[in-house]
C-alpha cells in the first residue's frame, strides 16, 4: 500500500542500503545482498503504486509541518513529493531494470575488485533516479539529477583504465555543463514566478503569455536535458561512455538513465510545466528526426557491439522525442510505450553483449562467431531484444513503434512517419548484422571451451526477453488503463492536447 508517509522511501531505501553497503562491506555478501533486496523493494513499492492510482489521481507527501505558512502565503512552502500516473510508470520502469541489472551483477561484478564499492555507487544512482521522479519542486529535481548523474559519472570509470577515465572524464564534463544550463532556468523559473514547486509554477505560467525570458528558459531546458538524454546534436558523451562503463552499468544508463533525466523531465517540464508550447513541439520533432536518422546510420558501422548498441540508443530515444513532439494523445502512448520497450530490450541487449564479453572477453563482431552453439540462453535472449529493438512481429518494439508511426499519418506528418519508417528498416539491418557476426557461422577455435555464463545472470536475460517478447500485451485496454493510460492521461489533461 502506497500512502504518503511511504513515498519518501523511494528515495531512502536505496541511500540506506547505499551506506549501510559502505558501513559492512567486509560481511560476505552483503554488497550483493542489500543490492538485490533494497532494488526488489523499490520495484514492488512502484507496482503497487501503478494497482493502487485511479486516473487522475495523485499522491502527494508534504516534507516538514509548512500548512499554517502556506495559508498565509497563498502558495505551497516546503518540499512536496508527488507521485501520479506518470510518475508510477517511470518507477516500474527504472526499479524493473535496476532489480534485474542488480541480480545479473551479483556473477557479473566478480570479475571486478571491491563489489561493494559498485553497489553503493549503484544505489546511490537509483536513489537519484527515484527522487527525479517524485520530487515536486524544480530545486529538488536539480540535486537528484546531480545525486545520479555523479554516480554515474564514477561508475563509468568504474574499470579504472585510461579508456573507461577518458570516457568518464568526458561524460563528467558535458553532463556538468548540462547542470550548469539547468541551474540558469531553474534559477530564471524561480526569479519569474517566485516559487520552486512545480504545482505552483503551472499556475502562474497558465495566466501569462510567454516573455522573451521563458523562451531563453526553454533553450536552457532543451540543451540540458537533451544531453542528460543523448539528443543528437547533444549526444557526444554517450558513444564512449556506454562501451567503458561495465555491462550492468551500460543497461542502466541506456535502458532507464538517459529517460528519467532526459526524456521523463522534458516530458514533464514541457507539457505539464509550460503546456507544451507550439514552439517545443516542433523543435522535438526536429531532434527527434535527426537523431532517428544520425544514431541509426552510425551504427550501422560499428563493430564494437557495446558502440553499436550505443548509438542504436540514440536512434531510438529520436523515435521517443518524435511522438512526444507530435503530441497527440495516440502519439504521446506511442512515445510512451517506446519509452518502455526500449527500457526493456536495450538493458537486455547490452546485458547480452556483458554475457559474450564476460564469455568470450571480446566485443569485436569481426573476432566472434558460432557462439550460438555454446551460449544459447544468450543467444536466444539477444535474438528476442534484437526483433524488438528492429521492430519485428509480434515483439513489442513493433507496436509502440507503428503507433508513432500511426500517429505521425493522423497528424499530417507523412515526411516523418516515411523517415521513421526508413530508420525502422535501417535499424533492421544493424541487428541483424550483429546477431549473424556473433552467434552464427563457425565456432571459432578460441571459443572451443566457452560455456553459457553463469545462473543469476541467465535469470535476468530471460527475464528481460519475456517482457520484450510478451511486452505487447499491455496495449490490451484494461491494462493499458492501469499503467501506460495513467501515464498518458497526466501529460494530455494538463497540457490540454
Amino acid at each position: 500500500m502506497i500512502t504518503a508517509s511511504t513515498i519518501p522511501l523511494f528515495v531512502a531505501l536505496p541511500l540506506a542500503g547505499a551506506f549501510l553497503t559502505v558501513l559492512l562491506k567486509r560481511i560476505k555478501g552483503i554488497p550483493d545482498t542489500f543490492g538485490v533486496m533494497v532494488t526488489i523493494g523499490t520495484f514492488v513499492m512502484s507496482v503497487f503504486a501503478v494497482i493502487q492510482l485511479e486516473i487522475g489521481q495523485r499522491i502527494i507527501c508534504n516534507i516538514g509541518n509548512w500548512g499554517g505558512f502556506q495559508e498565509v502565503l497563498g502558495k505551497i512552502v516546503g518540499i512536496q513529493l508527488v507521485v501520479d500516473g506518470l510518475t508510477a510508470f517511470m518507477l516500474v520502469v527504472v526499479n524493473l531494470i535496476a532489480f534485474l541489472v542488480a541480480v545479473y551483477s551479483v556473477n557479473y561484478m566478480t570479475r571486478y575488485t571491491e563489489k561493494w564499492q559498485f553497489y553503493s555507487l549503484f544505489l546511490l544512482m537509483l536513489a537519484g533516479m527515484n527522487g527525479v521522479l517524485i520530487t515536486g519542486d524544480m530545486f529538488n529535481l536539480f540535486v537528484f539529477v546531480e545525486i545520479a548523474s555523479i554516480a554515474s559519472y564514477a561508475l563509468v570509470a568504474f574499470g579504472t583504465g585510461k579508456r573507461e577515465l577518458e570516457a568518464s572524464f568526458k561524460y563528467a564534463v558535458m553532463g556538468s555543463i548540462a547542470s550548469l544550463l539547468i541551474l540558469l532556468g531553474v534559477i530564471l523559473l524561480y526569479s519569474n514566478t517566485g516559487t520552486l514547486n512545480m504545482a505552483d509554477m503551472t499556475r502562474i505560467l497558465a495566466g501569462r503569455d510567454h516573455p522573451a525570458l521563458l523562451y531563453f528558459v526553454f533553450a536552457l531546458f532543451l540543451a540540458g536535458f537533451g544531453l542528460k538524454a543523448a539528443l543528437v546534436p547533444f549526444h557526444a558523451w554517450l558513444p564512449d561512455a556506454h562501451p567503458s562503463a561495465p555491462a550492468p552499468i551500460s543497461a542502466m544508463l541506456s535502458g532507464v538513465l538517459i529517460k528519467a533525466l532526459g526524456v521523463y523531465v522534458i516530458a514533464r517540464v514541457f507539457y505539464n510545466l509550460f503546456g507544451f508550447p507550439h514552439e517545443v513541439s516542433l523543435i522535438l520533432m526536429t531532434l527527434g528526426a535527426i537523431s532517428m536518422g544520425v544514431g541509426a546510420l552510425v551504427a550501422l558501422r560499428q563493430w564494437d557491439l557495446k558502440r553499436l548498441l550505443a548509438y542504436s540508443s540514440i536512434s531510438q530515444v529520436g523515435f521517443i522525442m518524435l511522438g512526444l513532439g507530435i503530441g497527440t494523445p495516440l502519439a504521446i502512448l506511442g512515445a510512451l510505450f517506446h519509452l518502455f520497450n526500449h527500457s526493456m530490450f536495450k538493458s537486455l541487449l547490452f546485458l547480452d553483449s556483458g554475457a559474450i564479453e564476460y564469455a568470450a572477453h571480446t566485443r569485436d563482431l569481426k573476432e566472434m562467431g558460432g557462439l550460438a552453439k555454446k551460449m544459447p540462453i544468450t543467444n536466444g535472449s539477444t535474438i528476442i531484444g534484437a526483433m524488438s529493438l528492429a521492430g519485428i512481429p509480434p515483439f513489442a518494439g513493433f507496436w509502440s513503434k507503428l503507433i508513432i508511426i500511426v500517429a505521425a499519418v493522423q497528424a499530417s506528418h507523412m515526411k516523418l512517419a516515411a523517415w521513421a519508417v526508413l530508420m525502422s528498416i535501417v535499424t533492421i539491418a544493424y541487428v541483424l548484422k550483429a546477431v549473424r557476426f556473433a552467434f552464427l557461422g563457425e565456432l571459432k577455435k578460441q571459443f572451443a571451451n566457452i560455456t553459457e555464463v553463469p545462473a543469476f545472470m541467465r535469470v535476468s536475460l530471460i527475464i528481460l526477453a519475456l517482457v520484450c517478447l510478451f511486452g505487447g500485451l499491455l496495449l490490451i485496454p484494461d491494462l493499458r488503463n492501469g499503467f501506460l493510460g495513467q501515464a498518458v492521461e497526466v501529460l494530455t489533461r494538463v497540457s490540454g492536447v
